[in-house]
């Protein structure tokens, strides 16, 4: 067993691992981070994704023992004092989710793509940056809207 130290949303864990065990595993199983989710198993459907150190990564890609040290954020960790975040807002108000279970790494892969791309980001950008996120319920429409009055509402 490793013991891995990071920080996760704001706050410093820690906790032992195996050294196969997955990022996406650390935050559901020892962490209880459960916004997470665990869409297919093979880092094709977006639906794990969380920042470390900034940068939108498929956590099933990742070993927890590589984000040693790394600030993760999750979508657990956007709201802030009973306000949802921006991004989540506009997802909320725009109708870009439906059973929500590709929600939350979309939300975070949109984050991704306007801290890099700026808030005046183009449907164009949008939905190519987005072809790692699989939705099987909305369409995308609605997401690429959504992430336009995101980046919108995170500039304001």
């Amino acid at each position: 067993m490793l013991t891995v130290n990071m920080n996760v949303n704001g706050n410093p864990v820690s906790g032992e691992v195996e050294d196969r065990t997955l990022l996406v595993q650390f935050l559901r199983e020892n962490l209880r981070l459960t916004g997470t989710h665990i869409g297919c198993d093979t880092s094709q459907c977006g639906a794990c994704v969380v920042l470390v150190n900034g940068a939108s990564i498929k956590s099933c890609t990742m070993l927890a023992v590589q984000a040693d040290a790394a600030d993760v954020t999750t979508i657990e960790g956007l709201a802030s004092n009973g306000e949802l975040h921006p991004m989540q807002q506009a997802f909320m108000d725009n109708h870009g989710l439906q059973c929500g279970f590709c929600t939350p790494g979309m939300v975070i892969s949109a984050l991704d793509i306007v801290n890099r791309n700026g808030g005046d980001v183009d449907e164009a950008t949008i939905r190519e940056e987005l072809e790692g996120n699989i939705c099987r319920c909305t369409g995308y429409h609605n997401i690429v809207k959504a992430v336009q009055a995101g980046a919108k509402g995170m500039g304001d």
